[in-house]
């Protein structure tokens, strides 16, 4: 807002600020008030002669023109800020916020805890109490709409939606801040709350610091008795005060709000207010400066200046004011930057307190019509003149629908439509919306929505919990989940999806509290009853519609509208007494309810399902003609003999006269499947018993033979006329015709009724068809008799229709079908046929030896028979049961049904079924069995425990047809099965029925072939409706206009309103891939096409010309110029009986060029038209060979693009080809395609799934080009691979996934090699392989898909392992190795390899070295391999050597830059710092230093006893030296000669001359001497156990040594001689030499922990501990536990040594670093609490010193410093603690942390010693981390102190 012009400012020239300038700045051009740019140029022009004196002077003038307008700006959004005070009046009080109206139409929320201090602290101890409070108000007791309140703009916020929305404050802390207690004075009007209640009075809360306002109870007595009802003043209460005495220095204020010295408040020049401190809602005196047409300039408090616009001038006194008038004002805003103060001239705010008394409009809602603008405000909207004379406002966010506005539209006296959406209570106007949405909206507040109504909305979002729809601006209703539909839904986002427009019923709206409950059940939504929407409206009689809501014993309660409700009694829920109504009648049915009785008073309702008809039934007219005598007469029973077979049915004649008649092939039987196997097997001169007479005319006689209907007119329970007909009754029937609108049945009496689509079906009805079939035999319920129409409605819901329980109507029906096939049969062995006859006498149940003829593509057996050549029997895929099947092989199996119309068995493989138990069954059991045959009206199952085949039926009803394909059974699936008989019987099967459907188990999942074909797109332009009939023809040329364009088809309009169509296919003749071709056609074109074909309105189908419905057609036009232009046109096929004529003209292979339709996410296909009447599916996999097209469909595919495609094959069964954009796809060798993964066999490989059915196996080595140990591990069910296909080869598809073969250009790297035979090996080669087995001559490694090599146990390993079934445990199936090729035998594809180290280059596979024992990597002299590194070699993890791990310097070994000596090891760990978990804690304490010596290995020989190598443990003996590592003192060629004379024995000794055998003695003595010289090497590493023994009798006490002993006996795998080894040991070292034996019991209790049992462990652990310190035996057996991961153990060993231990500090250490380890931070905090608990006082600091350290190291560091931090505090001097502390800081914190302890360390007043310790680190850091100018700082530093304690001294 521009700031206001002062005439005379005080001080001078006012500094304008910088936001104030900004905003001058931004200030657009207004038009309206000024000329426009044409007649601005046009005018330049003609006075460019003219002198610039006049232009200037018109220049001026205008800029005046725009400087007054943009003065008195209104209020916009944008001219709010935070901080700016403001008047504002309560529009809304809702539970959590205040709507509050402000000046210019806008608008404000304040949130319940922006009301004052004192109420958000009751609330919030409300919120704590989780009770209400005493004496706390709601907000709608505290506020009423109408009230005048201050409030301050707390934030102008932008919403997700971009509308902003402004917060307000009440609070009197944020809206009299300006004010301080200084400047408070006697009369001031203040704003406050009640802060709380005292005993001469209230404190008032006012907001000014330093101030306390009381109100004596004697000035509020007046206003207790009149506003407040002579309540007391609760806490939040808002009040208007003026200041009655001020005391302190305002310190103290005393209040009034006595109503006559509220009113009467004005605020004056002595109250000292300043711009600063001004505030809203002050009245003050004010004298015009100046008149505007935009408002008034006034003069108010001598210096101050303000604006009124012309919507806050007096509406009675408007056009009167003139300058230097006097009047009264009252401020309404102060803006908190450029201080311009607005004020209003309307009288109701000139007394203060007052509420404001009009608070709505009452034509909010109506539509105006040509309103003129009365001013258009540039940044907040536009004024409008009624025709009462009201001004009116509009926002600028609602003078247009879009948001690029154009004010010319808005020149004063310019008309508009527009519509008073809301009334500004601040203002006193109306306030109008002009954008169309607004305006043709149906609803736009809740008050306006009428109960009962039916309203359209858009889904916003879909909950558990229901239906969130939107149904108007801002409004929103819910349709809980309940009224989703007519039935309960399960999944509602399947038919409902953001966005969808619904049409609605309101059952419920309270606008008050803005809720509104809607209905989409589809029968209330159409329903034309009436409706009840209060206890008034039911009057006796009335028939309506209601919902179900609680389903009782005593009856049922429906649900109406407006909460109305009624109970239907027990007595009234039927015609027929119904025992248990929970079991009939369910929450949420919609149901059609009679009213009895209503007392609107009690607000009770008495209802009755038992429907009163319209009208009394009549006389019957006697209208029918008498019965001619005729031989037969209607429901007459009789005997016919069959003619012949026709289409459709049977020719017979009845018995006696031979009066000819036919029976149609639906009625031979009441079930449905049995009609046409009946047909098949009668055949002419058959003679059928009990034939029913249906009807007969003149051209013939109808005749029925179902069981069902005949036994009913047996019975005589067939009514003969409407008479005999009342609602209630149940009646046998048929199903004569099926509509759209529903079934119609006959009865055998020739009467009908209508089942509407309704009533057909307990489940929704999409198609009648999908439910009933024409002939089917049905049981109705009458609901309705029209006896004048003869007309009547029935029910075919099973909850209507139940004749019985459901499991004895299921058996009745079960024994009628199996009745009628045995029947069959019985038909088919009187045949001459050998093969029928066969067929005849074979029973499920029956087992057969056959012999196999072939195996189909779908994965079925064909067998053939015995002695019947053309006998057909097959095992399906499931019952094949995964055996390996050749041809002419002989099987067992057990036949399982026969189908009597193909002439096929079916028949099993699978032993549960052939090997059945002998076990006596009980009738009524029940019984898991699984689904192995399907048939359309029973199952055949297995009993799962015995293998006994059972039938039951598929249905428990006549009238029970329809399964949704989650309810349909499947082969394979598990049910629970109820028996009735015990003995198969001529059937061979027994009788059962299902048990629940709850206990089906292992549903499988559905093909997406078995979908169903989804409907036409719905375009509003091609509605169905009514239709103009046209004259055109196939063939015409037309003209029409384009009305709408689609990406699929555009929609033309042609003379005489006929709509026309044009398809994407028929616009272009050549349309390039990739583009739309609808984007060539413009709504509004003009286009010229010719007529191809018509398509029905209703069902989309394309009609022929002589079709009677053609002339409403909606015509299929064509634009392609080739036939438009020329006479030859290609009409569309419209006689084809289906469309699998039309696909099979399409050849697989043929490219076509289809248009993308839409994308099916949930099937993944896309679906295309080829053509107008022709569609195609490509499935996702046929579109790219690229996972990323793959992933994202939709990026690379837009609706209605052109893509070239090819033909793989018509599918006829589902009428669409079927497509792929990537060729062919016939999955011939070489070919690359796309696939899902479907199965993983873990160490095979992978099944891969193609379109259409096919899949393809990869192996293992096809998995990559390089092999891993986990080759299967990324590989999930129905992730998507590109696959090679590498061979087709009896019909199974052999795949490869290596990148060499699906993306050869790219030339990866191939690291392990493809080998499919013998050839592709060379000998030498190294190959890499899994492990297969072991066999018992060697180890068998799979090479290739159909390629294994053998390794003999020899060339397996440098070791031998003692029991050969150790090499399974080592070596286990599916490891990956490294081998050589030794030899080839590519005649018998023998392949010889070696696993030895020497021929791979490889570590050895069997490393059973001391380090399974001591838990250590074996490190032979050289560092790891990468892949040796931290591998279990033997099912073990092998650990990487730690900082507690010792090397060991071999005695006499040469030095090596790998393995340094004992001491070196030591050294480093005792460098490494006090704190590694070594044993040693070392804390630096006043006058001592503690230094861990530790013995150091020799660099000698072990000649003497003394010298011999020791060690010092402080957790768990670990070590790395085993014997390989060792350089052996003996030449290798030794021990070779030795080896090649073992091995070739067999060679033959050749007679040598006299000079050979001179060298060869030669030769043996200078071996013999140089053997002799080894032995007497004291640096010899021992190689037997001579060698062992001689030098652990030289060093007895040297535990190394044992230990080596026992690690040469566990590298051949002789566990019994280790454990010899360590006794010997213990028996033999000195009694003295208490480590060394403590190191021999360490690696005993490893030996025992790695290959004893747990008894073994326990009794070596109890020894020791009697043997040696108890403490330490403890510590060593749980640090073995925790390295072997036997935590369990670990923790239950720690829990005893916290019992036996508990004053020792090491334990509590010690476990809590085990749980920090196992990430257990929790546990190990509480340990530390523990410890504290029961260690003295003086081992606390260093416990938890300790804690501190392992919280840095393994835990959460931060929580380490706290814990430093906290100790330093408490124990500033200890040294040690820094010491640690700055150590573990170095190590984990940053350069920034250690810098700042140094810093705080070297200014402690601590002993020089101490200090000079802490400055030499300081400078060693400084040196090593910093900076030559920090070392340079460090070194002042101290000099610093030296001086300053010098001085201190000579003081």
């Amino acid at each position: 807002m521009a700031a206001v012009e002062e005439s005379f400012p005080r001080g001078g020239t006012r500094k304008i600020h910088k936001s104030e300038k900004s905003y001058q700045q931004s200030v657009e051009h207004d038009n309206l008030f000024d000329i426009s740019t044409e007649e601005e140029s046009t005018k330049r022009k003609k006075n460019q002669k003219g002198p610039a004196k006049t232009k200037k002077l018109k220049i001026e003038k205008r800029e005046k023109v725009k400087s007054v307008k943009e003065k008195f700006e209104i209020l916009g959004i944008e001219s709010l800020c935070e901080g700016m005070r403001i008047l504002g009046c309560v529009k809304e009080v809702n539970e959590l916020e205040l709507v509050i109206s402000l000046p210019n139409g806008l608008q404000g929320f304040v949130q319940v805890t922006e009301i004052c201090d004192a109420y958000t602290r009751k609330l919030n101890e409300q919120v704590a109490q989780e009770e209400p409070v005493k004496d706390l108000l709601h907000l709608p007791e505290l506020f009423s709409p109408g009230m005048l309140v201050r409030c301050v703009v707390s934030s102008v916020n932008v919403t997700d939606k971009g509308k902003k929305s402004v917060k307000l404050s009440l609070n009197p802390r944020n809206v009299n801040r300006v004010l301080s207690a200084e400047a408070l004075k006697p009369g001031m009007l203040l704003t406050g709350t009640v802060s709380s209640l005292e005993d001469h009075g209230y404190l008032v809360d006012v907001g000014v610091g330093g101030t306390r306002a009381f109100l004596p109870l004697q000035k509020a007595q007046e206003y207790v008795k009149q506003k407040n009802k002579g309540a007391n003043l609760k806490v939040g209460q808002y009040l208007h005060c003026v200041i009655e005495e001020v005391k302190g220095g305002g310190g103290v204020v005393s209040l009034s709000i006595e109503q006559s010295e509220v009113s009467a408040a004005l605020a004056t020049q002595e109250q000292n207010w300043t711009l600063n401190s001004l505030l809203p809602g002050l009245v003050v005196k004010a004298q015009v400066q100046k008149v505007t047409p935009f408002g008034l300039t006034l003069n108010f408090l001598t210096f101050f200046t303000g604006l009124v616009d012309f919507m806050h001038l007096d509406p009675k006194k408007v056009g009167t004011y003139f300058s230097h008038q006097a009047v009264r004002a009252c401020i309404i805003c102060v803006h908190p930057r450029t201080r311009a103060v607005r004020l209003s001239l309307r009288s109701i705010f000139l007394q203060p307190g007052r509420p404001l008394t009009r608070l709505s409009c009452q034509h909010v809602g109506a539509v105006l019509q040509d309103v003129p603008v009365q001013g258009f405000f540039n940044k907040a909207g536009a004024t409008f003149r009624l025709k009462d004379g009201a001004l009116a406002y509009a926002r600028l966010s609602h003078l247009s629908d879009s948001k690029n506005l154009k004010p010319e539209a808005f020149k004063p006296g310019n008309t508009h439509k527009c519509r008073i959406i809301d009334y500004s209570q601040m203002d006193e106007l109306a306030l109008l919306s002009l954008r169309t949405s607004v305006i043709e909206a149906q609803y736009l507040r809740y008050h306006d929505i009428r109960i009962g109504a039916v309203i359209k909305g858009t889904v916003l979002t879909i909950k558990p919990f229901g239906l969130l729809v939107k149904v108007g601006e801002q409004m929103r209703g819910l349709v809980p989940a309940v009224h989703l539909a007519d039935i309960l839904m399960k999944s509602p986002e399947k038919k409902y999806h953001i966005g969808d427009e619904v049409k609605c019923r309101v059952l419920f709206c309270d606008p008050e509290a803005k809720k509104l409950i809607m209905t989409l059940k589809k029968t209330l939504v159409t329903s034309k009853l009436p409706v009840i929407t209060c206890y008034e409206d039911a009057k006796p009689g009335l028939q309506t519609h209601g919902t179900i809501v609680r389903v009782k014993d005593y009856g049922c309660i429906v649900k109406f509208y407006n909460d109305v409700q009624g109970l239907v009694p027990k007595h009234e829920l039927s015609a027929q007494y119904i025992p248990d109504p929970e079991k009939v009648f369910y929450t949420g049915q919609v149901v059609k309810v009679a009213v009895l009785n209503c007392e609107p008073s009690k607000e009770r309702m008495l209802l009755s399902f038992k429907l009163l008809s319209d009208q009394e039934p009549k006389n019957e007219s006697v209208g029918h003609s008498q019965k001619n005598e005729k031989v037969i007469s209607v429901g007459q029973l009789v005997d016919v003999k069959i003619l012949e077979k026709t289409k459709g049915g049977l020719q017979v004649a009845v018995l006696p006269h031979s009066v000819p008649a036919f029976l149609p092939t639906p009625h031979l039987s009441d079930h449905v499947a049995n009609g046409p196997l009946l047909y098949r097997w009668l055949q002419a001169g058959d003679t059928l018993h009990r034939v029913l007479c249906l009807s007969q005319n003149e051209r013939q006689v109808l005749l029925c033979r179902k069981p069902a209907l005949v036994s009913t007119v047996e019975g005589g329970q067939d009514p003969k006329n409407f008479s005999e007909i009342q609602p209630g009754m149940l009646l046998l029937g048929f199903v004569k015709s099926i509509k759209d609108y529903g079934v119609f049945v006959q009865f055998p009496s020739g009467l009908s009724g209508l089942a509407p689509k309704a009533i057909m079906s307990d489940k929704f009805v999409t198609n009648p068809s999908d439910h009933f079939v024409e002939g089917q035999t049905v049981v109705a319920k009458v609901t309705k008799v029209d006896e004048e129409k003869q007309r009547m409605l029935l029910s075919l819901r099973l909850s209507d229709c139940r004749l019985g329980t459901s499991s004895s109507a299921s058996l009745l029906l079960l024994s009628q079908c199996l009745e009628e096939l045995q029947g069959v049969r019985s038909l088919m062995s009187s045949r001459d046929s050998v093969l029928i006859q066969t067929l005849a006498e074979m029973t499920p149940g029956t087992v057969l030896d056959l012999a196999v003829q072939e195996v189909l593509e779908d994965g079925s057996v064909a067998f053939s028979g015995s002695a019947v050549p053309d006998l057909v029997l097959r095992a399906s895929r499931y019952h094949r049961a995964g055996q390996d099947v050749e041809s002419g092989q002989k099987k067992k199996a057990v036949i399982l049904s026969v189908d009597m119309l193909k002439l096929e068995v079916h028949v099993s493989l699978r032993k549960e079924l052939l090997n059945r138990k002998a076990r006596k069954l009980k009738k009524g059991s029940e019984h898991q069995a699984t689904v192995q045959h399907l048939e359309e009206a029973f199952a055949v199952a297995s009993l799962v425990e015995t293998g006994h085949l059972v039938a039951f039926s598929l249905a428990s009803h006549l009238n029970d047809t329809f399964r949704f394909d989650s309810e349909k059974l499947q082969v394979g699936q598990e049910v629970s099965l109820v028996l009735k008989t015990t003995e198969p019987g001529v059937t061979g099967l027994l009788l059962a029925v299902e048990g629940p459907a709850a206990k089906r188990v292992l549903r499988q999942a559905r093909k997406d072939s078995e979908t169903v074909d989804e409907g036409e797109d719905d375009d509003p332009a091609l509605a169905a409706g009514p239709r103009k009939k046209h004259t055109l023809a196939i063939g015409d040329l037309v003209t029409g206009t384009v009305k709408s364009v689609k990406p699929t088809h555009a929609v033309v309009t042609l003379e005489g309103g006929v709509v026309g169509c044009i398809h994407a296919s028929r616009i272009l003749d050549e349309v390039p891939e990739g583009t739309a071709p609808t984007a060539a056609l413009k709504v509004g074109k003009t286009v010229t096409a010719r007529v191809i074909g018509g398509r029905d309105v209703k069902t989309f189908k394309f009609l022929p010309i002589s079709h009677p419905r053609f002339v409403q057609t909606i015509l299929e036009l064509s634009v392609r110029p080739s036939e438009v232009e020329q006479a030859g046109h290609s009409a569309l096929d419209t006689y084809s009986a289906s469309l699998v004529g039309k696909i099979q003209q399409y050849q697989a292979g043929q490219t076509v060029t289809c248009f993308l339709k839409k994308y099916n996410v949930v099937k993944k296909w896309l679906e295309v038209d080829i053509a107008p009447d022709i569609r195609g599916r490509i499935p996702l996999l046929l579109t790219s060979l690229s996972f990323k097209v793959l992933k994202r469909p939709d990026k690379k595919f837009q609706i209605g693009q052109a893509l070239r495609a090819t033909v793989v094959g018509p599918d006829t069964s589902k009428e669409f080809l079927c497509l792929s954009l990537i060729g062919p796809h016939k999955l011939e060798r070489g070919e690359v395609a796309m696939g899902r993964v479907v199965k993983v066999t873990p160490r095979e490989g992978l099944t891969v799934a193609f379109p259409f059915g096919k899949t393809g196996t990869v192996s293992i080595f096809h998995v990559s080009d390089s092999y891993s140990e986990t080759p299967l591990e990324e590989f999930v069910p129905q992730k998507v691979v590109r696959c090679y296909v590498l061979s087709t080869a009896d019909h199974v598809l052999t795949l490869s996934l290596r990148s060499s073969r699906t993306n050869p250009e790219t030339k990866s790297k191939v690291e392990d090699p493809e080998i499919n035979s013998t050839q592709d090996i060379k000998e030498g080669q190294l190959l890499r392989g899994y492990v297969r087995s072991i066999k018992p001559n060697g180890v068998l490694l799979g090479l290739g898909p159909s390629v294994v090599g053998l390794a003999q146990f020899s060339h397996v390993s440098q070791r031998s392992l003692a029991k050969k079934d150790l090499y399974s445990k080592y070596l286990p199936e599916g490891r990956l190795l490294t081998a050589k090729v030794l030899r080839l035998n590519h005649s018998k594809n023998l392949v010889e390899l070696s696993l030895l180290p020497a021929d791979t280059g490889k570590p050895d596979v069997l490393c059973v070295s001391p380090e399974l024992l001591l838990q250590e990597t074996d490190t032979k002299g050289e560092e790891e391999s990468p892949e040796r590194k931290g591998k279990n070699l033997h099912g073990r993890a092998g650990e990487l050597p730690s900082k507690e791990q010792v090397k060991v310097k071999k005695p006499g070994k040469r030095e090596r830059p790998d393995s340094g000596g004992a001491q070196e090891r030591v050294s480093k760990r005792q460098k490494a710092g006090p704190w590694e978990e070594d044993g040693v804690d070392v804390y630096y304490r006043e006058g001592e230093e503690q230094i861990a010596e530790m013995r150091l290995l020799p660099k000698g020989t072990l000649t003497k006893p003394a010298e011999a190598p020791r060690l010092r443990l402080s957790s768990g003996f670990l070590w790395d030296v085993g014997l390989d590592s060792l350089t052996p003192a003996l030449p290798p060629r030794g021990e070779s000669s030795d080896s090649e004379e073992d091995e070739k024995p067999h060679q033959a000794t050749k007679k040598k001359s006299k000079k050979e055998r001179e060298l060869e003695k030669q030769k043996a003595e200078k071996e013999l001497s140089r053997i002799e010289e080894a032995l007497m090497d004291p640096g010899r590493q021992p190689e037997s156990a001579d060698d062992f023994d001689r030098l652990v009798l030289s060093s007895p006490n040297s535990s190394i040594l044992w230990l080596q002993y026992m690690a040469f006996h566990l590298q051949a795998t002789e566990i019994e001689k280790a454990r010899a080894v360590a006794e010997r040991a213990l028996k033999t070292i000195s009694f003295r030499e208490e480590q060394e034996k403590l190191n021999v019991w360490v690696a005993l209790l490893n030996l025992e922990n790695m290959y004893g049992s747990p008894e073994s462990l326990s009794k070596a652990f109890e020894r020791a501990v009697q043997y040696n310190e108890p403490l330490k035996v403890f510590l060593h057996l749980a640090d073995i536990y925790a390295k072997s991961e036997k935590f369990q153990e670990a923790g239950e060993l720690y829990n005893r040594m916290l019992k036996r231990f508990r004053q020792e500090k090491a334990v509590w250490i010690r476990y809590g670093a085990f749980l920090l380890r196992r990430s257990q931070a929790g546990a190990s905090r509480r340990v530390l609490q523990r410890a504290l608990e029961c260690l003295p006082a003086k081992e606390h600091m260093d416990v938890i010193a300790k804690f501190a350290q392992l919280e840095f190291q393994l835990g959460d560091a931060e929580r380490a410093k706290a814990i430093f931090e906290n100790m330093l505090s408490t124990y500033p001097k200890r040294t040690d603690v820094w010491s640690v502390y700055i150590d573990l800081t170095i190590k984990h914190g940053s350069q920034k942390e250690v810098r700042d302890i140094f810093e705080r360390v070297i200014h402690l007043s601590l002993a020089p010693k101490k200090m000079k310790f802490f400055f030499k680190r300081y400078l060693d850091y400084e040196k090593q981390h910093g900076t030559e100018k920090d070392v340079l700082a460090v070194k002042a530093k101290a000099l610093e102190y030296v001086e300053a304690k010098s001085a201190a001294l000579g003081d």
